[in-house]
């Protein structure tokens, strides 16, 4: 297993959203044996309300000013002998601050989902507040592919079973 990652044991999934985060790192933490913590839903537990709600009446500068302490306590839990996946809000890696923070102590894991199976699942969905304009969101993802692309390792999603991506991860070199 790399150095890194046994010195702090974490995985962080990044990707954009819809990319399959929370459902791909689940799977992970279980294959791992590990705890696993989605960042938007520790964000909307500790506020007590949905991320949209918090864009909406306090703007994404205050998202991302409270993503990053959840973020960064995720970190020290895990520095302390907690073995974690952790998945990443989409522009939590886009982040100078916590990707650095991150690349540093575990590895990042880029689920790199294409934009047209990102559309269909966001479709679906209307708790997304940056997914509400087409063209933004295509803007979006294109201007974060190159945070992403800073990641550890990147795993192409190419299927919705989860378990073929979690297989794809935990054959990779890095983690041996």
């Amino acid at each position: 297993m790399n150095i890194r990652l046994k010195r702090t044991p974490g995985l962080y999934v990044v990707g954009f959203m819809a990319s399959g985060k929370s459902t791909i790192g689940r799977h992970l933490a279980g294959a791992l044996g590990w705890s696993f913590f989605d960042i938007d839903d520790e964000i909307e537990a500790a506020e007590k309300t949905s991320i949209s709600s918090i864009f909406e009446t306090r703007g994404e500068q205050e998202f991302r000013r409270i993503e990053a302490l959840v973020l960064a306590q995720h970190v020290r839990w895990i520095e302390r002998g907690r073995p974690a996946v952790v998945a990443l809000g989409g522009g939590a890696f886009a982040q100078p601050a916590n990707r650095g923070l991150l690349l540093e102590n575990g590895m990042a894991i880029w689920l790199d989902c294409p934009l047209e199976v990102v559309k269909h699942r966001v479709a679906q969905a209307s708790h997304r507040p940056l997914a509400r304009d087409p063209e933004k969101l295509a803007a979006l993802y294109h201007a974060r592919r190159e945070h992403y692309a800073m990641a550890d390792l990147r795993v192409t999603i190419e299927s919705d079973d989860p378990h073929v991506t979690v297989q794809t991860i935990m054959a990779h070199p890095l983690l041996k």
